[in-house]
């Protein structure tokens, strides 16, 4: 079982913006330096604790100061820009990182987002799906493209002004071929959407606020897009994102993961219930889908979503997820506010130098950082 990171990130309000963009960094950089498989970065244009507006603008900074580790935009969202500007811009990422780039897409799900672009009325899942089709397209063409898919608004062509011989008209092609990996972010319970990643050979990793039991319908979901496909699906391409933290003893990791007002991962997770009502998207946090609203609360949603405790606890946590959702290929760590930063990069250091070893000889595994997989 391999270990990644990803972080939205999400950050309280009264902290300087450009504190936790650096501190952000810094923890991508000691991630590397551990030995994290990928590191994944969220993005949005409108949220002030989410403050990075664009991952791969973020992720570019981190190329030369990284020596193993992935770097994956956790998401790119393909309703915000032209399917063009996006091929072309991963595709420079991708040979800057000489394929250390992973491609996460997604719709793009804040409305405020929407709104601000002039798309709230938009089925951006629709353009989501049109935009990739024609990103792929570009990469997988040659000039003039002239890609006019059916029913897609995006028309992509140089014919009328192509002139080959001084290389106008050609878009860049990835570095990987014939693409990087291609991520995709799952939130809802029995999402249909990766169905059709499964179908296209797009990885799921499902999100780390989404409680346990809605875990199996994805890889199921995902096995049937593969089966569709002709092909089987690999444990190995689904990634499970978890919020975790370890701590040197049960007391600290109660505290500073669970119940002290100033846990980071308390804040963390009252910011995404607040969020999640809003959209009306808070069914994740429930146990089934028809239960009522009052059966969620903050203390609730920790217990059930933070795994935390000492690392022989946390190892055994991760070992009782497993058996209840299958086979894992990537358990992905939940970055947090570093409200404590010895704490936090101590829990960092915990799980990857004790947990992830004692996991993985425990399912008769190795553990696979970046370096083995090279």
């Amino acid at each position: 079982m391999r270990l990644g990171y990803f972080t939205m990130p999400l950050h309280p309000l009264h902290r300087d913006g450009t504190e936790t963009l650096h501190e952000d960094r810094q923890t991508i950089i000691f991630a590397d330096q551990l030995g994290f498989y990928d590191a994944f970065i969220g993005e949005h244009l409108t949220d002030q604790a989410e403050n990075v507006t664009n991952s791969m603008i973020f992720l570019a900074t981190l190329i030369f100061e990284t020596k193993q580790i992935k770097l994956g935009t956790g998401t790119s969202n393909l309703s915000h820009a032209h399917p063009t500007l996006l091929a072309a811009q991963a595709a420079m990422f991708d040979h800057l990182a000489k394929g250390r780039f992973i491609f996460g897409i997604s719709p793009g799900a804040l409305a405020s987002d929407a709104e601000a672009l002039g798309i709230l009325s938009e089925d951006r899942g629709q353009i989501f799906a049109e935009a990739i089709d024609v990103i792929l397209a570009i990469w997988q063409g040659e000039p003039p493209y002239n890609i006019d898919l059916p029913n897609n608004r995006f028309k992509v062509s140089v014919e009328k002004t192509q002139v080959l011989e001084i290389g106008r008209g050609h878009i860049m092609k990835p570095f990987q071929k014939p693409y990087p990996e291609i991520v995709g972010t799952v939130v809802a319970p029995f999402s249909k959407g990766v169905i059709a990643m499964g179908q296209r050979d797009f990885h799921p990793m499902s999100a780390n606020f989404l409680l346990d039991n809605w875990l199996p319908s994805h890889w199921a979901n995902y096995s049937a897009g593969k089966e569709l496909a002709g092909q089987k699906a690999l444990a190995k391409d689904w990634r499970v994102a978890r919020t975790v933290f370890v701590g040197d003893n049960s007391a600290i990791a109660k505290s500073y993961g669970k119940e002290n007002a100033d846990s980071p991962y308390r804040y963390y997770y009252q910011q995404m219930y607040t969020k999640m009502k809003i959209s009306n998207r808070h069914v994740i946090f429930k146990k089934h889908q028809d239960d009522d609203d009052s059966t969620i609360t903050l203390d609730k949603i920790l217990d059930e979503l933070v795994i935390s405790g000492t690392v022989n606890e946390v190892v055994d946590q991760i070992l009782a997820l497993q058996e209840k959702v299958g086979t894992i290929g990537e358990i992905v760590y939940a970055g947090m506010d570093l409200v404590d930063p010895a704490l936090g990069r101590r829990s960092m250091e915990l799980m990857a130098h004790e947990v992830m070893p004692r996991v993985n000889e425990a399912l008769g595994l190795g553990y696979q950082t970046n370096a083995d997989a090279t």
